[in-house]
């Protein structure tokens, strides 16, 4: 894969989870090679440690003219690297995309509404030659898939990356995952289920909340059966979205019932009592126990915790690791302080179980 440069509008929001596209893509891409963020709060800092306190050597720039005027390289893309209130994009934004593409940019766009869809900057992109991919745009009818029970052909471990809420880091989980197994000398491979995913380079999956309901199953069967033909790998990990008991976005059981997942790797954020932007309804994120067996019920017992700490001191989140592992009985990590490589093992024996009954 050719990696293009691009750079990343963040609109002033890169110190927060509204840049969660941006926070994946500073943490890794294989499809693009990110050399700037617009970002006007964060002028001359290092995005990386903006976003974590960890240098990447990708420089942050006010405005789209400063990288334009100073960046030691060129860029073919800018990537939306915020998420909106309704995903739709706002006067402030579509201002800075026609910038972008009056100065030769092209335009990645995960948002919910399309750029391409808006007449102005559709024209100026046509005849500028620029290429606008909104990512979120649905596959023709043509190219969805119904499940068809193909998923008993796939044969290695089927990993499921849930969480008890929507925007816990459930992709940046999996992706980490992924690396670990690839460290440890196994083939190993993500499905992706947003757009970030995409983003960031991996070969196989779908965009889950655009996609026809009566296709879901099917395109994550598909996807998952693709990529084991394809890939051959040791062990796939499935991206999660939302939650099974999230009002606003219930999803989970494609994946288990779907996917026909082997286990599950489920996140929580123990200091987040309600679901995200909804703290206004009385709906309140279960207890990890519940959740596990809730899953077992689904069919997919969940081999390990993992603990987003946002809101919390890392003291405080190892406690309530500490507690976990006694109350659950299966490892628990902190995926962003300390990696999951400690989680290794539990899929090493996975796949000796896989190949042994191949």
């Amino acid at each position: 894969m050719v990696k293009n440069n691009a750079i990343v509008l963040t609109g002033g929001f890169l110190d927060t989870g509204s840049a969660k596209t941006a926070h994946g893509l500073i943490r890794g891409t294989d499809r693009f090679n990110i050399v700037g963020v617009i970002d006007q709060k964060h002028p001359g800092t290092d995005a990386g440690e903006v976003l974590d306190g960890r240098k990447r050597n990708i420089p942050v720039y006010a405005t789209l003219a400063d990288f334009k005027k100073t960046s030691p390289v060129a860029a073919t893309y800018c990537i939306v690297g915020v998420a909106t209130k309704g995903g739709v994009i706002p006067d402030t934004l579509r201002a800075l995309l026609r910038e972008a593409l009056e100065n030769g940019y092209g335009v990645v766009n995960g948002l919910h509404e399309y750029v391409s869809d808006i007449p102005e900057l559709a024209a100026l992109a046509q005849d500028k030659g620029l290429e606008i991919i909104d990512v979120r745009k649905p596959k023709k009818f043509k190219d969805l898939h119904f499940w068809t029970g193909k998923i008993v052909e796939v044969k290695c471990p089927k990993i499921a990356v849930l969480g008890t809420d929507c925007a816990l880091g459930k992709r940046t989980t999996t992706r980490f995952l992924v690396e670990a197994m690839r460290k440890a000398g196994y083939k190993a491979e993500m499905i992706y289920t947003g757009q970030t995913g995409w983003m960031q380079g991996a070969k196989h999956g779908f965009v889950f909340d655009s996609t026809l309901n009566d296709f879901i199953s099917g395109e994550m069967e598909h996807a998952v059966v693709t990529c084991y033909h394809e890939e051959r790998p040791d062990i796939i990990f499935i991206e999660g979205q939302s939650s099974l008991r999230n009002p606003s976005g219930p999803a989970g059981a494609e994946w288990i019932v779907s996917a026909a997942a082997n286990g599950v790797v489920l996140q929580h954020n123990p200091a987040r009592k309600q679901y995200k932007d909804m703290e206004y309804y009385p709906a309140y994120i279960a207890d990890p126990a519940d959740e596990v067996a809730l899953l077992k019920m689904y069919g997919a017992p969940t081999v390990a915790l993992t603990i987003n700490t946002a809101k919390m001191t890392e003291p405080e989140a190892r406690v309530y690791a500490e507690q976990y592992t006694r109350k659950l009985n299966i490892p628990v990590a902190l995926p962003l302080e300390d990696g999951v490589d400690s989680l290794v093992p539990i899929f090493e024996t996975m796949i000796k179980n896989s190949v042994a009954q191949v």
